[in-house]
């Protein structure tokens, strides 16, 4: 809705009504895309009716949320648990409707000013901390873990263990990480949409910082559209149809952007050890499964599969679209090594946020009068983690090289004037 100054100017109209449209459809989003996958997952099948709170659980996490395991196996016992994961698809998800609601207002002017964005910032700011409250409170269950037929459980049931396993949120913490993720997404759809307006002091930073961040959004939405294809494809082919969803509605993020690191040239550091695994593409759960620490990289991964070296492909003819498209988008005066040195700067930015949100670490373990050690059949680890200088330097060389060789083509469709 907009309104109309006496010069006719077009003035955006957006309160607490528009704001609340907006919080909603981004938690509905995101808690839909939840449920999906985890019910695709069997996660509708958990006793006590605890799905409705794994879902809340979940949607914490794809914000940043702490979720806290804790463990009760009695005097006899021990238990150990941690989880640090992001569901990047459900995080994805309330990322593009947040942004989409916040722009829509804003949108078909040139020059907004600081204090209005901050306005209509704030308000979805205050809301948001409102359902996130609500939705970290939700999320807290208990259950109780079966011993199993086997000596530990008949030494269970002669003392009495009753090991249970539970979850809830840190509330200060996700409200604090709740509030940064939704200031960045915010932030970077004010930097991404072409028409979006800006305060008049930041509109000398457009020319360099909006084309590159608009690139690095269109590369890692096309990863996600890819592996979506490449998902859906194998599930039609190869069986597995509800596992395969599960992984797109919860973590296909996760994966292809793994594998967008993992062809530049990254290497990550991982292990996969009991009942934990990585169900999609099986080659990662060959290489990650043992009692060690194991290395993740395009060498590693050509010794179960030649096929990997086609990421190396993939990352150099989607790097040279978006400089392309970077430098096409871009004032006519630039340079080539200009456009260089952007790309270079926003992909390693974008390698750098791929390395932070992309870490797993799950563990969980139970002995009883130490029999078990934390581990075998009622215990597991699964671990990812990237080795982050390297990982950045190698993504300033793409970066370089790419951005130089795509702005090259450029200079003959760009458009005139500014961006």
């Amino acid at each position: 809705m907009s309104a109309r100054t006496p010069s006719g100017q077009a003035v955006a109209r957006h309160g607490w009504v528009q704001a609340v449209a907006v919080v909603l459809a981004g938690l509905i989003a995101m808690g839909v895309t939840a449920a999906l996958g985890l019910w695709a997952a069997g996660a509708a099948d958990l006793p006590d009716g605890a799905f409705p709170r794994v879902v809340a659980a979940t949607v914490v996490t794809a914000v940043g949320g702490t979720i806290e395991l804790s463990g009760d196996a009695g005097g006899l016992a021990d238990s150990s648990a941690g989880l640090t994961v992001i569901p990047l698809s459900v995080t994805l998800a309330g990322a593009l409707v947040l942004a989409a609601g916040f722009l829509r207002p804003l949108r078909h002017r040139a020059v907004a000013g600081a204090r209005e964005l901050a306005g209509w910032a704030g308000r979805i700011a205050a809301l948001w901390v409102l359902g996130l409250l609500g939705l970290a409170l939700a999320a807290r269950q208990t259950f109780t873990i079966t011993l199993g037929d086997d000596t530990l459980g008949e030494i269970g049931d002669l003392f009495g263990i009753t090991p249970k396993v539970g979850f809830e949120t840190d509330v200060p913490l996700t409200l604090v990480f709740g509030l940064l993720w939704l200031a960045g997404v915010l932030v970077l759809a004010l930097l991404v949409a072409h028409g979006a307006p800006l305060p008049p002091r930041l509109l000398r930073f457009q020319e360099s910082v909006r084309p590159a961040a608009y690139a690095m959004v269109v590369l890692l939405l096309s990863y996600v559209a890819l592996g979506l294809v490449i998902a859906l494809v194998t599930a039609a082919t190869r069986g597995h149809a509800a596992e395969t969803f599960a992984v797109i509605l919860l973590g296909l993020p996760n994966l292809v952007w793994l594998a967008f690191t993992i062809g530049l040239g990254a290497t990550w550091q991982g292990q996969v050890e009991g009942p934990f695994g990585l169900p999609m593409p099986h080659v990662l759960d060959e290489v990650l499964r043992g009692p060690d620490v194991s290395t993740l990289n395009l060498s590693t991964l050509a010794e179960q599969d030649g096929r990997v070296w086609w990421l190396v492909v993939v990352d150099a003819v989607l790097l040279l679209a978006v400089a392309f498209l970077m430098a096409a988008r871009s004032p006519r005066r630039m340079r080539a090594w200009q456009h260089a040195v952007h790309l270079a700067v926003a992909l390693a930015l974008t390698v750098l946020m791929v390395c932070l949100v992309g870490r797993i670490s799950a563990h969980y373990g139970l002995s009883v009068l130490g029999i078990g050690d934390l581990g075998g059949d009622l215990g597991g680890e699964l671990l990812l983690r990237p080795e982050l200088w390297s990982a950045l330097g190698l993504a300033l060389l793409w970066g370089l090289v790419a951005g130089f060789l795509g702005a090259l083509p450029a200079g003959r469709v760009r458009r005139r004037g500014q961006a």
